[in-house]
């Protein structure tokens, strides 16, 4: 179309494939849409292949774009996250005004997110941080949508979100996730969440390949068989196809085999760390997938190790059968602490920076279009609409079930992992996370000893109430006194 065809509903700013495949979602539910690209010969291409004879118009300028829209208007910017975000929002505002809304869709920063909040609101201008997740494909036919910023403002995207987004079930995956820089932080967490399973999944993998001895075409049928059941979820599902498909550079051997080990991250894994070490939320087995992608990418480290402490694991030539129903069962639950971590990191990040997200929602939207869809979110949804203030999901009852029937095998699969020397460090991380949160009392009593010994740092007691502090070396000299000077055991 043209722009004499009227003022269009919606603009998309950005066309790399991302941008392109939202705008044409947009367009096909209805919405006609102004799109600007900074190099307009991307513009003109797209106008003339894939939005061809569609309701789109394209922009030379963002003036333009800010032109073609009907009041208020509603800008949707994919660009990469960082300086490009600031310098559209800079060059934008000046053909904007108050009331028009500006959606950030990138994997942008919460904090940023904050900051450019705060520059706009003596404009007028409405700013949504909004996580969008599904890969190109979701963005195209129906992703999961994660909108925050102000309520009010909201009401103006409903509609379209709404329409865009994927569809279960229990409805279209979009909420509104609360206030300010919510929609990045509950993208940020569901990335962090990506990587743990991702781990976990990859973990379970080396186990069953170079611990069992499986070939990729026995694990390809056992991931295709666990996606069957409690298991299932996009990754599972894509891993079932990945393990055993073949090289399409001429080689004809199992692809996976001939991919670099070193494993790529764009951020949001470190700042999920990040922001749950400022939060003072435990994460572990999030954080150990991120120490594992860096690991994986000291290749020439670990190829020295390889020849210093030489002897590859032995797989078991026995028991395989039931190994591999454990390393299922452990899997499961490991994966459950992974997902109990993220939601407990965004529980206190809404108490704490007053976001208001309601957890079951999130498990709600997060169901279908993006990467950590599973049919157990189903599961997480409920455990959160029964007590929307659980503090941690492992102390749900039916979650409690489900672990308690699988810990046996849980930690059978780490110790197997650990006596052939495959490093399983995801796994050990829930399994530890499981192991604190059920105990009543841990050895921090003794570090706060520690602490009080060298730096006077006090602790507090157990069967009175107050602050206190020991002068310990008359405490160890009243002991030596009275029993001797402590002798080391022979």
């Amino acid at each position: 179309m043209t722009e004499e065809s009227g003022l269009q509903k919606i603009g998309v700013i950005g066309l790399a494939v991302m941008g392109e495949n939202l705008a044409l979602n947009i367009e096909r539910n209805g919405f006609p849409v102004a799109v600007y690209n900074r190099s307009y010969e991307r513009t003109a291409s797209f106008l003339a292949g894939r939005a061809r004879e569609k309701r789109f118009v394209g922009a030379r300028t963002l003036g333009d774009l800010a032109a073609a829209l009907e009041q208020p208007r509603r800008i949707i910017v994919m660009v990469k996250a960082g300086k490009p975000v600031d310098d559209v929002i800079e060059e934008l505002r000046a053909h904007l005004q108050a009331g028009d809304v500006v959606v950030d869709a990138g994997n942008s920063h919460f904090a940023d997110t904050d900051r450019r909040l705060a520059a706009l609101e003596p404009t007028g201008i409405k700013f949504f941080g909004m996580g969008v997740s599904g890969g190109e494909e979701g963005a195209l036919w129906g992703p999961s949508i994660m909108p925050g910023g102000d309520r009010l403002t909201y009401g103006h995207l409903e509609p379209v979100l709404t329409a865009i987004a994927a569809k279960t079930d229990t409805g279209p995956c979009v909420t509104y996730v609360g206030a300010t820089s919510s929609g990045h932080f509950v993208k940020m967490v569901h990335n962090g969440i990506e990587y743990g399973d991702m781990q976990l999944i990859a973990e379970a993998y080396d186990l069953l390949r170079h611990g069992l001895g499986l070939s990729p075409a026995e694990i390809a049928e056992t991931f295709a068989a666990w996606n069957e059941g409690e298991l299932k979820s996009f990754l599972v599902e894509i891993t079932a196809k990945v393990v055993d498909a073949r090289d399409d550079q001429g080689t004809r051997k199992v692809l996976v085999d001939q991919i670099l080990d070193r494993a790529g991250q764009k951020g949001t894994g470190k700042w999920t760390t990040q922001a749950a070490l400022d939060l003072g939320v435990p994460i572990p087995t999030i954080t150990a997938a991120v120490d594992a992608r860096i690991l994986s990418s000291m290749k020439a480290t670990r190829v020295a190790g390889a020849k210093v402490y030489r002897g590859a694991p032995q797989p078991l030539r026995t028991g395989r059968h039931a190994a591999v129903a454990q390393v299922r069962a452990a899997l499961y639950a490991a994966k459950i602490c992974s997902y109990a971590q993220g939601f407990h990191l965004l529980g206190h990040a809404s108490r704490e920076l007053r976001y208001g997200v309601r957890l079951d929602e999130i498990a709600r939207i997060w169901k279908g279009g993006c990467i950590i869809r599973a049919v157990f979110l189903d599961k997480i949804r409920e455990a959160f609409a029964r007590h929307a203030e659980l503090p941690n999901l492992l102390l749900d009852r039916d979650f409690a079930r489900e672990i308690r029937a699988r810990v046996d095998d849980w930690r059978r699969t780490v110790l197997l992992g650990t006596r052939l020397g495959i490093p399983l460090p995801a796994m050990s991380a829930s399994l530890a996370y499981f192991d604190s949160v059920r105990r009543e009392r841990l050895p921090a009593n003794l570090i706060q000893a520690q602490r009080d010994f060298f730096g006077a740092h006090t602790y507090e007691r157990i069967d009175r109430p107050g602050i206190f502090h020991t002068q310990w070396s008359s405490v160890a000299s009243e002991r030596e006194g009275a029993h001797g000077r402590a002798r080391p055991r022979r």
